[in-house]
């Protein structure tokens, strides 16, 4: 009897809702830490190069779908470079024995100077190979990703959706040094348990459980006295709390913080004057705008769209126009 060959990370597909990462990627070491905007942009480019990332080609991408909210191409370059001199460590399986294997994220690249222009991009070898050969992934949803205010949070919901689905574990262990190398702590800073716990698991924790279906929990582990491990705990929310997670991706970031605290109401009102005024946008256009524009609050800005438009010839196309309206606007109020 053939056994089952096993899920190859490459068979699973993005979609408009959600993009694949694989799990060798997630629980990797920077030896270079990289930022929010880079950890970011790197799965955009992934995303992009998926349909051929195994192989030796170039991929070309607009530098304005790795813009985000930001008015500038300054960021976007930046963090390609810092994504080129990073070198990060991944658990490999070579021969049948476990290794650590040092590669680079991104390989050469070409950019337009044009702010519309392109970028062209390739991965390098050794990480096509990685990809090649993988089996685990993590589905990632746009909308959190977007959400997330900080690396370690990011980090944190990458490991959560590589783990999420496993049918017969709900916890891991790892070593403070491990943990303090996958969040990409920055070598001499937050050495103690207590302030990595008040800096970075504790804000992370908080945004994680508030914004995907997960709840997790980072419990620390003494040997003797002193913090040396940390059992990461997770368990899929049930239907109410992952309805107030749809809600909370809803609304500003304004006020996030109050309101994962229990120092607001969770539950934010829609505005009477969407009920009564001006032509009904489909529910794919806000969840259009939630996706290009993460962090924005779309009934203020369609508020502010109602109101511009109001003494003008109605739109032809009420849902385009809207959208068109929440790109500018977006531009002149970077968050």
């Amino acid at each position: 009897m053939a056994l089952n060959k096993p899920y190859r990370t490459l068979e699973a597909r993005p979609n408009a809702e959600s993009i694949v990462k694989p799990g060798e990627l997630v629980d990797l070491v920077e030896v270079t830490p990289l930022t929010l905007a880079d950890r970011r942009i790197y799965n955009q480019l992934l995303e992009n190069a998926w349909d051929a990332i195994e192989k030796p080609v170039t991929h070309v991408i607009a530098k304005a779908d790795l813009r985000g909210s930001h008015n500038s191409n300054d960021r976007v370059g930046e963090s390609i470079e810092r994504l080129m001199a990073s070198i990060v460590k991944v658990r490999v399986t070579r021969d049948g024995e476990d290794a650590i294997e040092r590669v680079q994220l991104l390989g050469g690249n070409i950019e337009s100077t044009r702010r519309d222009g392109l970028l062209e991009y390739e991965i390098p070898q050794r990480l096509r190979r990685i990809i090649k050969d993988s089996t685990v992934f993590a589905r990632l949803q746009r909308e959190v990703m977007f959400a997330l205010s900080s690396k370690y949070a990011l980090t944190l919901y990458e490991m959560i959706q590589k783990r999420g689905n496993l049918k017969y574990r709900s916890s891991e262990k790892f070593s403070l040094d491990d943990l303090r190398g996958i969040l990409g702590v920055p070598k001499g800073k937050l050495t103690s348990w207590s302030n990595l716990k008040l800096r970075a698991i504790e804000p992370a924790v908080a945004e994680v459980n508030a914004l995907s279906d997960f709840m997790v929990e980072l419990a620390p582990i003494k040997t003797g006295r002193k913090v040396t491990h940390v059992e990461l705990r997770w368990w899929r929310k049930d239907a109410g709390s992952t309805a107030e997670a749809e809600r909370e991706l809803s609304f500003s970031k304004v006020g996030r913080k109050a309101r994962m605290s229990g120092e607001t109401e969770q539950v934010k009102p829609r505005p009477a004057w969407l009920d009564s005024k001006g032509a009904a946008l489909r529910t794919e256009t806000y969840e259009t705008a939630r996706l290009r524009h993460p962090g924005y609050d779309i009934y203020h800005v369609e508020g502010e769209w109602r109101a511009w438009s109001a003494g003008r010839e109605p739109a032809r196309d009420p849902d385009r126009a809207f959208l068109a309206f929440f790109r500018g606007f977006a531009e002149r109020n970077p968050i």
